[in-house]
Formats: structure tokens, sequence, C-alpha cells
């Protein structure tokens, strides 16, 4: 007979721990993200209080997602409907919203920012960021672009642990808060928790092992600083 029940011993034993050790690797960068952010995280909506577990701060980041023909998909409305309870309730006094816009015809924080001022978040309380392609350079140019220091993160739960972990590996003092969308899009959440086996690799690599550059590092924009400062004289702070 031949295949594996043909190897040597030691050959079989050596394949075995060859597995094993993969396993390890394709697990490490989760459960990095998952301890980095244990304790740094609230469900929106796990009860009619919940806001009241968020800690106050200062800005949320809202990171985008898709937005075809200019509207928000169910995903990306939903994080911007928790972003505009947590700026109701007072735990936050602006919002950063991060998306794409890295060609004309598609613009994420423009589709964000008119959403949001439908349901009448202030423009004076929204800054937006053109160039947040991913969650990393989201992260990193909250702190870097915007100055921003600490952040409530928001976005769904599948994705919470890599994106506070990675704004805190940026610098960012962050807590999150996530969607449970499961509850509603079951078969997109699945896939979305899939696909963070090598979002968390890439992940870790971009913010442990490469430090990497997000695509525009600068310059520095003074948007947020200013909603901020308008938040305090409002009374807000």
């Amino acid at each position: 007979m031949t295949g594996i029940f043909s190897l040597s011993r030691p050959t079989a034993r050596r394949l075995y721990q060859g597995g094993v050790l993969l396993s390890v690797l394709a697990l490490a960068p989760l459960t990095w993200a998952w301890l980095s952010s244990s304790g740094h995280t609230a469900v929106a909506d796990s009860s009619p209080s919940w806001t009241s577990e968020v800690p106050a701060a200062p800005t949320a980041l809202v990171l985008g997602a898709a937005a075809p023909g200019g509207q928000p998909s169910p995903m990306l409305a939903r994080r911007l409907d928790i972003s505009a309870e947590l700026y109701r309730s007072g735990r936050v006094r602006a919002l950063l919203l991060s998306g794409d816009n890295g060609r004309k015809d598609y613009d994420e924080p423009t589709a964000m920012r008119d959403y949001l001022l439908a349901r009448g978040v202030p423009a004076r309380a929204l800054v937006l960021d053109y160039a947040g392609f991913d969650t990393w350079d989201s992260c990193v140019r909250a702190r870097q672009v915007f100055g921003a220091s600490r952040v409530t993160v928001v976005t769904q739960l599948f994705h919470l642990p890599r994106a506070v972990t990675l704004c805190r590996a940026a610098g960012l003092e962050t807590f999150g808060v996530g969607d449970d969308s499961a509850t509603r899009w079951a078969s997109t959440t699945y896939a979305g928790a899939v696909r963070e086996f090598g979002a968390t690799a890439k992940a870790f690599l971009d913010a442990v092992v490469l430090r990497s550059s997000p695509v525009f590092p600068g310059p520095r924009e003074t948007t947020l600083d200013t909603a901020l400062d308008t938040a305090d004289q409002s009374g807000r702070g």
C-alpha cells in the first residue's frame, strides 16, 4: 500500500508535528487579537442601558465598509446607527468616519456623513478620513494624522478584536463597540468571521512585525481638533 500508511514512523511523526506547528501559527494572530482586546469591548444593544457600559471618550472611530451607489451597506449603516447613539448619549463628542475613497466614483466617508446628517447628527460633529483603506490605516491615521489619543472604535462584533487590537497597537487608548450582526445577517457574518483568519495574520504583520505606514501617512489635519473644540464650547465636553 502506498501513501501515508507506507511512511516510516519518524517521517509520519515529523509530518504530524509540522501540521500542529502550522495550526498554532495560523491561530496565533487570532489569539493575539483576542487577548489584546479582552476587557475593552461591549456589544451594542446588549441591554437597554448598553451605552452606560461604554467609557466616555472624545471620539468614535467609525470604520468604513461597502457603500454601493453612495449608500451604506446594511452592516455599515448599523455601525453608523451605533455611533449616532453613542453621540446622542454623550459617550463621544465627535465621530471620525474613516473609509475608502481610493477612486472618484467610490466614496465611503461621504456616504457615511450623509447617512448621519439625515438622522440628525450635526455636521460639526462629523470628521471625514478619506484614506482609511484598511483597519490598520484607519487606526494609524486617527493617531498620527488627526491627533486622536483615545477612541471608541465601532464595527461588527466579528471584526472587533482585530480593530481594538490594531488601534491599541497604533498608540490609541481604545475601547470597542460591536454590532452582533449574526442576529440579522448570519451568512455574511460567518463569511466575515472566516476572513478574519487571514486578515488578522496581515494585521499582526502590519502592527507588530513591519510597523507598516499607512498608504497616505499625512499631513497632519486639524478637523478633529476643531470638532472637539466646538463640542466643548457647546457644552458637550
